[in-house]
């Protein structure tokens, strides 16, 4: 595996190049240049922001209903995340290139994950915090797990290995970003995040029991952080797709 920071392109040939980026350079400039923007175009509104600033590894758990999560979530938390992704989004020289250069790496989500569940735990248990989006894809309706649908337990599998928390965390107003309006410079694109309290795995538990009890908690956390935004900030229940 190449270090943090670098980006792998194939060749004509398809040999493997590797192009260094020291010190992950480029995820800072990514997210210098995105926050340029989302200064322009957004108005974002946030609850405990603090929380993401803990110091040590954790498990960011975030809800989705965009692709664009990991970005309005990115330009606002100032610890670098190291974004677990679909492998779908590796799939040319391009993004991969992307892709590597920010730290992110990918999962299969066909079968048991091993390998990108292997990373994950490694980079928490070295004090980074990995961003994962439990429901495993961008998801709407009665199956958010804002409106209580269900999680993948390797969320929690990864934070009782590393024996960290999981932080959960949820996005409104991301799924808008698909439209040309809020991007526009006028701050038209409004978005809302709320980070809750950590979840830390239960000792004295037996391991399945243990990951059950935090998904458990986890569940709750998700709903009861949506209640919580749309209560605060007056928001309608269509404010989440």
């Amino acid at each position: 595996m190449s270090p943090f920071g670098d980006i792998r392109l194939k060749d004509s040939g398809g040999s493997a190049k590797v192009f260094s980026v020291p010190g992950s350079m480029f995820y800072w400039i990514v997210r210098f240049l995105s926050q340029f923007v989302f200064v322009q175009t957004m108005r974002v509104k946030l609850l405990r922001l603090e929380r993401a600033h803990l110091p040590g590894g954790c498990v960011l758990a975030c809800s989705h209903v965009s692709h664009l999560d990991p970005v309005c979530v990115s330009v606002k938390v100032r610890r670098k995340i190291h974004w677990m992704a679909r492998k779908e989004f590796f799939g040319n020289a391009a993004s991969a290139g992307l892709m590597w250069a920010v730290d992110a790496f990918s999962v299969n989500r066909q079968g048991v994950p091993v390998k990108a569940i292997k990373t994950a735990i490694r980079r928490v248990a070295e004090g980074a915090m990995v961003g994962i989006f439990p429901e495993g894809e961008v998801t709407r309706g009665a199956e958010s797990v804002l409106r209580g649908g269900p999680i993948k337990r390797g969320v929690c599998l990864i934070a009782q290995r590393a024996n960290r928390p999981v932080l959960p965390c949820i996005v409104l107003g991301s799924d808008q970003l698909t439209h040309v309006d809020p991007w526009l410079p006028a701050l038209r694109g409004r978005l809302w995040i709320v980070f809750g309290d950590p979840i830390f795995p239960v000792a004295g538990l037996p391991r399945r029991a243990q990951r059950e009890r935090m998904a458990q908690e986890l569940s709750v956390a998700f709903v009861a952080l949506y209640a919580e935004a749309r209560d605060h900030f007056g928001l309608p229940e269509s404010i989440l797709p």
